[in-house]
């Protein structure tokens, strides 16, 4: 029998005009503290971004969503957030922030498999 993990996960969300407080989202990432598992993935719909009429640049949004992931892989070239456990990183990510890119708050979970509950949460509420 295969063990029960602990997770949390977040949506990243894409607010284009903050102070309308519209998002659509465009990402995920789940964090298993006991498994030291982050895993971070985006998808930004160029038809949908066309849509919201705010100004955004697409390879700017594009650029930080990167930054993002390379954060949460804990690239050590990304900077000192970058440095951080695992934990502190999700956490860092995951923080109530005012701007274009923010994520919800986090939710908590159990399974015996990270990765396709990963690939379940982005496929019901990202794509």
């Amino acid at each position: 029998m295969q063990e029960v993990k602990l997770y949390e996960y977040a949506v990243i969300r894409l607010v284009p005009r903050v102070e309308r407080e519209e998002f659509f989202n465009i990402g995920l990432i789940l964090f298993s503290k006991k498994e030291r598992y982050i895993r971070l993935e985006y998808y930004l719909c160029t038809k949908k971004f066309g849509l919201m009429h705010s100004g955004l640049d697409y390879e700017e949004v594009i650029h930080h969503l990167d930054a993002f992931k390379q954060i949460a892989a804990g690239n050590k070239d990304c900077g000192p957030i970058a440095l951080l456990d695992i934990a502190e990183r999700f956490r860092w990510l995951t923080s109530v922030r005012s701007s274009v890119l923010q994520t919800s708050r986090p939710h908590p979970g159990k399974t015996v498999d990270l990765d396709k509950t990963f690939v379940r949460l982005f496929e019901e509420l990202v794509k």
